[in-house]
């Protein structure tokens, strides 16, 4: 049997594959990606899009197709005993450039796929990975095709982003600790003629004299004529408790299950008990019985392997934390990968994807759990900070090894943090304003460099001159410069900060660098901008 060559293999085809292809074609890596279904589902798994997600789709430029095919998530209302307990709006700073939204899965998977079509890349539907192994120098993958053939494939590095059932991770041998939820649920897409606000999701509960919860409906908009994704308690008929799997997966009860479809007067019997307003259910478009655990790896990677997405972490779906948090998962694993393919990485590069995001994986587990048993209100931190938390903009990597360093006494975003977002950007050319995510779009590593006065602007070529060649002709330059000061002579691409939004949200004090790594996250902020800090930092990220 003769063996076929690629720089990664991908095991999955959801939206976290998907977004780790799109980023490795992106920087030029040659992948294949393969998904044993022969189709993409059609069911609305995944729904939330929290903002931190739009920016990253922003940067990988897919984020306009996103707009246009999602609907605003702008609250949720909340229902105790059929009266309104609560109404929560979804508000963020104005410095944050997206808000939540709500865009079905197999929407999702579209979008992204045909973004990586751009490069070339289609998926390789009806083809599954049977088993693998690996050496030094790569991984050995044996498949099983559409047509039934068995082929050998040999990648230098493998990405299993194959769901709670993973066969990479179980072949690696990682533990998958945690455990389920008893409760099962149905979910259906449906319509209904309701006159509740658009936009907004609703949580209807039943409370006994004890204040326990003994039946439930989440309601989340879809796009469409008041489409619902609704998720409710299994009635006894359709319970798959007790019952053997009987499509081959591992003990792991998470996600839909087999067994008897809900019908659509399954979910008429739920709203007629909990609807906040007399409604009837149509156009159902699937139904199915899921199961929800709580899981999480041990280690991120093994070698020349590793896990992404639902094949690391498991959860409950509150707060839609799941696939925004796999695809960042992609993002973190697929620079990377990009510098190691290309021999340009640090050695210690790629243990750093386990070094900062098991710890996002562990911190989302436990705090979807805590939000499952006792909901969001009883979060004891302050709502401005919960809000920022559930759109997954506060995730940062302080305490990563190949981040760093940043200035005693500093304010504003530091290594580590995500690069915020600002407007008020004029170019030499353009007579409109820009957003600094103009500047970030479709990069890899940029450097940003600041002044305040004229006089550090002079060394700005020599320090991006630097950046060059200490990063194999991998790092851009944008200058950012303050509206008063000049920049006649300097070779570099220059933006006046003319409305002082960049010196406000970065709080810069003086010249100042900042290199933003290709999945918008601040690796180093050197103030001032010099040379030797600027090399230290690099030699710890790419190879001398």
């Amino acid at each position: 049997m003769p063996v076929v060559h690629t720089d990664v293999l991908i095991v999955g085809a959801g939206p976290v594959g998907l977004t780790a292809a799109a980023e490795l074609r992106r920087y030029g890596v040659g992948c294949r990606i393969i998904d044993k279904l022969p189709a993409r589902l059609p069911y609305a798994k995944a729904v939330g899009v929290q903002p931190r997600t739009l920016e990253i789709w922003d940067r990988m430029g897919l984020v306009r197709a996103a707009l246009e095919a999602a609907v605003p998530m702008r609250g949720q209302l909340l229902y105790v005993n059929g009266a309104e307990q609560a109404r929560i709006d979804l508000r963020l700073p104005p410095d944050v450039p997206y808000g939540f939204a709500a865009l079905p899965q197999y929407e999702t998977e579209r979008i992204i796929e045909e973004h990586l079509a751009r490069f070339g890349t289609r998926i390789e539907r009806g083809t599954e990975l049977v088993s693998f192994t690996q050496d030094n120098d790569g991984v050995l993958s044996r498949l099983t095709t559409s047509s039934g053939e068995g082929q050998e494939l040999r990648s230098r590095f493998l990405i299993g982003c194959d769901g709670a059932h993973s066969i990479v991770r179980k072949t690696l041998g990682l533990t998958f600790e945690g455990g389920a939820f008893p409760d099962e649920y149905m979910l259906a897409d449906v319509e209904v003629d309701w006159s509740l606000p658009q936009g907004y999701g609703v949580r209807a509960m039943h409370q006994g004299d004890d204040g326990t919860t003994d039946d439930l409906l989440v309601c989340i908009p879809l796009p469409g004529h008041c489409r619902y994704r609704m998720s409710m308690l299994v009635p006894p008929e359709l319970s798959t408790k007790g019952q053997v799997p009987q499509d081959g997966r591992d003990e792991v009860a998470h996600g839909l299950e087999g067994g008897r479809e809900p019908r659509l007067e399954h979910i008429q019997a739920v709203l007629d008990r909990l609807s906040p307003q007399p409604t009837t259910a149509s156009a159902m478009r699937w139904s199915s019985v899921f199961r929800i655990s709580h899981r999480m790896v041990d280690r991120y990677a093994d070698g020349r392997v590793f896990v992404a997405g639902d094949a690391a972490h498991i959860h409950p779906p509150t707060g839609a934390q799941g696939m925004n948090t796999g695809i960042q998962d992609a993002c973190n694993l697929a620079w990377k990968l990009a510098l190691a393919v290309a021999g340009t990485a640090h050695p210690r590069l790629l243990a750093s994807y386990d070094a900062e995001r098991r710890p996002v994986g562990e911190e989302v587990v436990g705090r979807t759990v805590r939000h499952a048993a006792e909901g969001i209100q009883a979060d004891p931190d302050e709502p401005e900070t919960i809000m920022m938390r559930e759109a997954q903009l506060l995730v940062a990597y302080r305490n990563s090894p190949i981040v760093g360093p940043g200035t005693p006494g500093q304010e504003g975003p530091g290594a580590g943090d995500r690069a915020p977002d600002c407007g008020g950007l004029t170019g030499t050319i353009a007579t409109f304003p820009l957003r600094l995510y103009d500047l970030f779009r479709d990069r890899g590593h940029l450097l940003l460099l600041y002044a305040d006065t004229e006089e550090p602007v002079a060394g700005f070529d020599e320090l991006a001159a630097t950046a060059w060649d200490l990063t194999h002709g991998q790092m851009d330059t944008c200058v950012v410069i303050a509206p008063d000061v000049g920049a006649d002579g300097v070779q570099l691409p220059v933006c006046r900060d003319s409305r002082g939004e960049f010196r406000r949200v970065y709080q810069a004090d003086g010249p100042t660098a900042l290199l933003v790594r290709p999945d918008g996250y601040l690796g180093a902020r050197l103030t001032p901008a010099a040379a030797p800090e600027l090399t230290a930092h690099l030699a710890g990220v790419f190879r001398a």
